[in-house]
């Protein structure tokens, strides 16, 4: 199955294209699972995010889409959210979701993948970064409230990666992610990016594999072109891993696919 879990709308101020738009997009490349799952509000970088005035419209164009391609294509409501747990509003919580993207953005209140805050890196220890971002990652996995992880090396976004041996804390955290049993996605946008690598890393799939982690598929699209981004060739990394199946998710129960 062709699943796509992880897209964003224009109503995060950071994205084009209509929603209806993006659905004859993954028709035409033969997605069958297509999820909306764009920025939540949030009264925390509001400018980068859909508004509560937003979110009425947004959950009822994906009821409108799903009824009129119900016959074209599968298409799941959800969420990308900001593990920011100050700021995650209770409304959020209760919305009637396929699933949850959670997502670490921020080490404190630096946006790290942002490049206009790029000259910060130059003001930090990496390796300390990485150290709070796998924190923040196990945190977010201990939390209970996702379903699946977004881009979790996200930190490596501008090729600042770590210059120690941070195995055992990536351990640490993909053991966190077990534990929750929750989703980790392929993200295909660190291939648009200075990275030019998916997230996550070869080696952290890898250890996923050996944990037993499920994975699922997410273009991370914030543009009509980004939709199903190179799709065969995250989904052929995955198979020479090892992995055979990816999830899907309806009213948050997880369903496991063949990955075609």
């Amino acid at each position: 199955m062709k699943v796509d879990l992880h897209n964003h709308t224009a109503l995060c101020n950071h994205a084009s294209g209509s929603m209806e738009e993006y659905i004859k997009e993954a028709i035409k490349q033969g997605i069958e699972v297509f999820g909306f799952s764009c920025h939540n509000p949030m009264n925390f970088d509001t400018q980068n995010r859909m508004s509560f005035d937003s979110l009425p419209f947004y959950l009822s164009e994906i009821e409108r889409l799903q009824e009129k391609y119900r016959h074209q294509i599968t298409i799941k409501k959800a969420l990308e959210i900001d593990f920011l747990p100050d700021f995650i509003d209770e409304r959020i919580l209760k919305l009637d979701l396929d699933y949850r993207i959670g997502a670490v953005h921020f080490l404190g209140d630096w946006g790290f993948d942002n490049p206009a805050f790029l000259r910060e890196y130059a003001k930090r220890d990496i390796n300390l970064c990485w150290e709070q971002y796998f924190e923040a990652t196990q945190k977010l996995a201990k939390s209970g409230l996702f379903d699946i992880i977004a881009h979790m090396d996200l930190l490596k976004v501008f090729n600042y990666r770590p210059t120690k041996d941070l195995r055992k804390t990536l351990e640490k955290t993909l053991k966190a992610i077990k534990k929750a049993n929750i989703v980790v996605e392929i993200n295909a946008s660190g291939l648009r990016k200075q990275v030019q690598e998916q997230y996550p890393s070869r080696e952290i799939l890898e250890l996923c594999l050996a944990l037993e982690i499920p994975i699922t598929f997410g273009s991370d699209a914030h543009a009509i072109e980004h939709i199903g981004y190179e799709n065969v060739q995250i989904k052929d990394l995955a198979k020479s891993i090892g992995f055979s199946q990816c999830a899907v998710f309806t009213k948050r129960d997880r369903e496991m696919v063949a990955i075609s």
